[in-house]
């Protein structure tokens, strides 16, 4: 009798795929840093609990993080079309339904759990969102208790040959919504699941669930921009946005001097409620008013923001004909992503269809133009082509967006009032 064929073995066809799919997750960002990899502990089994804020992007940035096997979790619903189901389970995802998908469905979480403790087992990654549902959000929703059932079977079945962790993992965007932003993998401590049964007294498996749940939760919410979603919570952000946009160095630095911003930020309310209430409500008049205007935070960022018009201008005049040639070559894929994007209730999958596009038909434009190019020039000019043509999708997202930067800077040069009303601000004195 043939042997029943695991999720997690290997897969040819799988292997060729994946190196051009981390590929395009990677260019999918103008800045991507992983953060904390020697946090994985290197002697037993590894469950990773991430935070879920941009869709399918999420699962993909993970991905791209190591070379390393992985399997994730998903929500069972989507695996409610045959067709469907079949290529979930070719890209190693796994179903695990919740209450809200009925009874019946959630029946069928036995067979997924046994084979999720089964990649636990083989050493291979697994990788769930345990809050249940994406949210375009600095915050995080509570966990469900999958992620958890999955450590306390895998540890009653094998945590006397190896020890079981929960890796805490946190995700932070730039911008959720403008694909080519910035993208920060962060590992954190993990929590050694076999030790904590070990050295714990309680016997109740829902008490011990809701310890390592709020564990957890805790260890996710420090790698990541945590904000509590409270009434205060767009304010907030739009004082970490305007206190540490123009500040360089890496992603992580950058994280880490947001968590500083909003500390301060939550120490003022605690110490100064009415003061802050009514700062608050000046901060968001404002962010009202400059997004009504269409100017960017990083506009706002600058003191002289006519001196980085001149620049972004004379840039974006040299390089206006490579970006009218990209236009024009990568039109059979951007064309489709725009009337995609457009027809979206939910923006946040925007970003997921500018990376099935680039995935799918940029290849075609580069294909299609490196062909042409050959047949037409002679051919050390069209290999100088062809390189410049590789690196147009990504290029023609990098000038639109440097354009709309130039326009925002304009428009913050001659909107005096607005520009008063962020110097009446004075966040320096109080952040």
């Amino acid at each position: 009798m043939a042997k029943k064929a695991k999720i997690q073995d290997y897969n040819l066809l799988y292997n060729l795929v994946r190196p051009f799919v981390d590929f395009n997750a990677r260019r999918s960002y103008r800045r991507f840093e992983v953060h904390g990899q020697k946090n994985l502990p290197k002697d037993g089994a590894l469950i990773y609990g991430i935070n879920h804020s941009n869709t399918l992007m999420d699962a993909l940035v993970v991905l791209a993080t190591s070379h390393h096997k992985k399997v994730f979790m998903a929500r069972g619903d989507i695996f409610a079309n045959p067709t469907v189901a079949k290529i979930l389970k070719f890209t190693r995802i796994l179903p695990l339904f919740r209450i809200r998908n009925g009874v019946a469905a959630v029946r069928n979480n036995t067979d997924s759990i046994e084979q999720a403790v089964d990649v636990v087992h083989d050493k291979v990654g697994l990788y769930l969102f345990p809050e249940g549902r994406h949210r375009t959000k600095h915050s995080l929703l509570q966990l469900s208790k999958g992620i958890f059932h999955i450590a306390l079977d895998s540890n009653r079945e094998f945590g006397q040959q190896q020890p079981i962790y929960i890796v805490p993992v946190g995700i932070e965007y730039g911008d959720y919504f403008r694909y080519r932003s910035t993208c920060l993998v962060n590992f954190g401590e993990a929590i050694n699941v076999t030790d904590f049964i070990r050295n714990s007294t309680e016997e109740n498996e829902a008490v011990l669930m809701n310890q390592l749940r709020e564990m957890l939760w805790e260890r996710i919410s420090e790698l990541i921009t945590y904000i509590p979603d409270d009434e205060d919570y767009d304010a907030t952000w739009e004082i970490v946005k305007m206190k540490n946009e123009k500040r360089a160095g890496g992603l992580y630095k950058k994280m880490l001097r947001n968590r500083a911003t909003v500390e301060k930020v939550q120490q003022y309310k605690k110490e100064h409620p009415e003061e802050a209430k009514e700062l608050f409500a000046k901060v968001l008049k404002f962010s009202e008013n400059r997004v009504k205007n269409k100017i960017s935070v990083t506009s706002t960022a600058k003191k002289r923001p006519l001196v980085n018009f001149l620049w972004k201008f004379l840039l974006a005049l040299v390089g206006f004909p490579y970006f009218a040639a990209s236009t024009v070559v990568n039109a059979i894929a951007w064309v489709p992503m725009v009337i995609l994007k457009s027809k979206l209730k939910d923006k946040a999958w925007g970003n997921t269809i500018c990376y099935g596009s680039r995935f799918l038909l940029s290849p075609l434009a580069f294909i299609g133009g490196t062909i042409a190019l050959f047949c037409t020039l002679p051919w050390y000019w069209a290999l100088a082509g062809a390189v410049l043509l590789f690196f147009s999708y990504d290029i023609w997202f990098d000038y639109l967006e440097l354009v709309r930067r130039l326009v925002s800077d304009v428009r913050w040069t001659f909107k005096g009032k607005l520009r008063k009303a962020y110097k009446d601000l004075g966040l320096n004195k109080y952040f």
